[in-house]
Order: structure tokens, then C-alpha cells, then sequence
């Protein structure tokens, strides 16, 4: 009779190991649950030397077995397949997800009341399917890297490293703080970003409105008086005329521009020269550096701190960061390590990080306290963001009511400029006759 192996959580959640001799791999799952246990994976012991792509290929058919015979839902995903969920759902589940196990829920329960109330049919689908494969036998992070789309490399392999460590529990509430704080940092740049963008739109639809057609009606009104134009009212209405007799071809360039523009950052040149233009950008340019700082101190401290190795954790940062220009210095720090070497050596060379954030990486490294010193870099910039965002916010006002002014400012005095050339010359007129 076939011996094999399992791993099961008990009421108490505490992991469990062991063998048994059973018929088949349903019988030593229905003999485990037996015990009052939760098996979270189950393998023929004389088979666990094999490659992992034999066992993906085994572990479905299992699955369809145990799903007739066994009496279990087993519900098969298949990898990249499914909706998308919000960030911040995710978040939510998370952090009541580390609570649940905290408690000492076992997780397969965790996952099951957490199916029951969740709102969102999404995500309330990919739990049961996790529920289902962790009965299966699969690990909890062989179920999430089943959905990609939904839990990313970062969260699969802190799980997976929690898993390996025994500390489930605290890799899952690192993983909610994680995404509070970096769901509060988006939203307080979006909030900055909220107030230009709508000054912007406002200005878009003012011109339009006063091209197509109020300039219209001055232009007829100063054909019938036979009035001399200046030079500048000649431009303006000759730019409205343009736009008015032109405005799907003035719509179909505007599209063809974003368009082209959205395909040259989609290249790999096109993307390196729109992050670095991004981070030199006057006011915005040092929001979106302390924020990508901040992002890959959090994720690298994040990551090391619950137990992944460095170099699979730069590789995972690499892969986050968001902005070529930091992924290409990432990228250079793996490389470092790689070779013996220590991290702070790329990283001044980068020419992306400032000289604090290398010295407090050099002490985090000599001291062996790394995590714990980029999670304090990570704390110190978020609050920097804050005062970037607000004097952001406070340039910012003032420029997009000057632009704001300037544009119609510009097409009002071009209006007015041949009524107080038609004013002075009757009033030359007047004065003419009266002598």
C-alpha cells in the first residue's frame, strides 16, 4: 500500500506533519480529515523527488478525482483567467484575513468565512477556488499563483515564505499594512493631481466654447462695420475658423497624438525616456522620486524582513518598481549581490537615490539590520511625499489659474482690440470736425 505524506493545520491552526498508508491519495485525504485535521497538501511519499511540472500535471487529476469521490469542492483555475479585483478589496481581505489566522482560525476555514460575506463576485469566486485547491493539497501560495492577475509576485512570495518560516500570520498583516500604505500614498498624489487635471479640462472646454462660437460672432459683427483687424484678432479668428470648419480633423490629430505617444512609451526606449522625464519634472518630478523610493525601500524591507531571500526579493522589486530608471538601478544592485558584493555600491552609482537614503542602507548592511532600516527609509519618505504633495499642490494652484487667465485673457483682448481701435478713431473723428 502506497505510504503518504501530509502537512494539516488543526483547530488551533498549528501546522501538523506526518504519514499514513493509504489506497489513494483521496483515501489519505478522507483518513486525515479523519483525524480532525485540515490537510493542506498531501503527496505519495516515493514521488515527491519528482520535477515540479509532473506534479502540476498530476495534481488535476487528482483534483477531478476528489471532487467526484472524495465529497470536497475542488474548483480548478486556470492560471490568468478571471476578473480583475479592486486594490482596494484586496486590502480588506487581506487585513481580515491575518486577522482570522491570528486568532487562530485554521486558514482553510478563514477562507471559507471570508467566502461567504464577500461583496465582490470577483474575488468571492477566487476564494472558493483557493479554498478548493488547499483541500486539494496544494499549498496557500501554489493557490494564489494560480490567479496572477489578482495576486501579484510580491504577495505570492511572502505568503510562500511565511508558509516556509511558520509565520503565516505576520507575513499577512506586513502585506496589509503594505497596501494601506502604498493605496494612501496613491491616493494622496491623485488628490494633488485631481486639481491641475480639472483646471486643464476647464480650459480645454473654455477655448473651444469661445472659438467655435463666440469668435464666430464677433467676426460677422466686424465684417458688417468694415472695421481694420489688428494683426493678433486676424490670428485668433483665423485659429477659430480652423477649428470650427476643422473639428473632427482637430479631434482625429488629438487622438492620433495620445495614441502615438501611448505606443512610443509602450517600447522599451520610449518608456526609459518618459520615466526620466518624469522625475526631472519641475514640482512633479520630486513627488514621483520620493515616491518611487519609498515604494522599493517598502518592498525590498517588506520582503526581507519575512523571510525571502535577497536575491529573489531584488528580483521581485525589480519587476514592482514601476519606473524603468529605478528597475534599471534594481537591476544593478541584483547583479551586485550576485557577485559578493554589497548593495550600496550600485546604488550611489544609479544616480536616483539620494546620499541618505545610501548611508542608511550602508548602516542597515554593516549592522545587519537591513529591513529594519529600509522600513524606516520607507516611513521617512511617505512623510516627505506629504510635504511634496502639499507644495506641489500649492505651485501648482497658481500656475493653472495664470494659464487659466492667460487663455481667455488672450482671446477676450483680441475681441476687444478693433472695438478700441474703431472707439479711438471716432473719438479722432470728433475732435477733427470740432476744429
Amino acid at each position: 500500500m502506497p505510504k503518504y505524506t501530509y502537512i494539516a493545520l488543526d483547530a488551533r491552526g498549528a501546522e501538523t506533519k506526518g504519514s499514513i498508508e493509504a489506497g489513494s491519495q483521496n483515501e489519505a485525504i478522507s483518513r486525515v480529515k479523519d483525524m480532525q485535521l485540515f490537510p493542506t497538501k498531501i503527496s505519495e511519499a516515493d514521488k515527491e523527488d519528482k520535477s515540479a511540472s509532473k506534479k502540476a500535471k498530476a495534481k488535476p487529476a487528482a483534483k477531478g478525482k476528489g471532487g467526484k469521490k472524495g465529497g470536497m469542492s475542488m474548483n480548478i483555475s486556470i492560471p490568468g483567467f478571471g476578473g480583475k479585483v479592486k486594490p482596494k478589496v484586496l486590502t480588506t481581505f487581506t487585513r481580515q484575513l491575518a486577522t482570522l489566522v491570528d486568532a487562530g482560525l485554521p486558514l482553510l476555514r478563514g477562507l471559507r468565512v471570508l467566502e461567504k460575506q464577500e461583496r465582490s463576485p470577483v474575488l468571492k469566486r477566487i476564494l472558493g477556488e483557493l479554498a478548493g485547491s488547499i483541500e486539494g493539497g496544494s499549498t496557500f501560495s501554489e493557490a494564489l499563483a494560480q490567479h496572477p492577475k489578482t495576486f501579484n509576485k510580491l504577495f505570492v512570495n511572502m505568503v510562500k515564505a511565511g508558509e516556509i518560516g511558520g509565520v503565516l500570520e505576520v507575513v499577512l498583516k506586513r502585506l496589509a499594512e503594505f497596501s494601506e500604505k502604498a493605496q494612501k500614498i496613491k491616493a494622496k498624489v491623485k488628490a494633488a493631481m485631481f486639481y491641475p487635471t480639472a483646471v486643464m479640462i476647464v480650459a480645454v472646454g473654455i477655448m473651444i466654447l469661445l472659438m467655435c462660437f463666440v469668435v464666430p460672432k464677433f467676426k460677422d459683427v466686424f465684417a458688417g462695420m468694415g472695421v481694420k483687424m489688428p494683426g493678433f484678432t486676424v490670428f485668433v479668428m483665423a485659429t477659430s475658423d480652423l477649428i470650427k470648419n476643422n473639428i473632427l480633423a482637430t479631434l482625429g490629430v488629438i487622438v492620433v497624438i495620445v495614441v502615438m505617444f501611448m505606443l512610443f512609451i509602450k517600447t522599451k526606449f520610449g518608456r526609459l525616456v518618459w520615466d526620466k522625464f518624469q522625475l526631472k519634472m519641475p514640482a512633479i518630478g520630486p513627488v514621483i522620486s520620493k515616491v518611487a523610493i519609498s515604494r522599493f525601500t517598502r518592498t525590498l524591507g517588506t520582503l526581507v524582513s519575512s523571510g525571502v531571500p535577497i536575491l529573489q526579493a531584488l528580483v521581485i522589486v525589480r519587476e514592482t518598481a514601476g519606473n524603468v530608471v529605478i528597475a534599471n538601478a534594481v537591476n544593478k544592485v541584483h547583479e551586485s549581490v550576485k557577485e559578493g558584493e554589497t548593495i550600496t555600491a550600485p546604488l550611489e552609482g544609479s544616480g536616483v537615490f539620494p546620499p541618505m537614503v545610501i548611508s542608511m542602507v550602508d548602516v542597515g548592511e554593516q549592522t545587519g539590520a537591513l529591513p529594519e532600516m529600509l522600513i524606516r527609509i520607507a516611513d521617512d519618505y511617505d512623510e516627505q511625499v506629504d510635504n511634496a504633495v502639499a507644495a506641489m499642490t500649492s505651485l501648482l494652484e497658481p500656475i493653472m489659474i495664470i494659464f487659466l487667465a492667460v487663455i481667455v485673457g488672450s482671446i477676450v483682448i483680441a475681441m476687444f482690440l478693433p472695438l478700441i481701435a474703431m472707439i479711438t478713431n471716432l473719438s479722432g473723428d470728433d475732435s477733427g470736425g470740432k476744429d
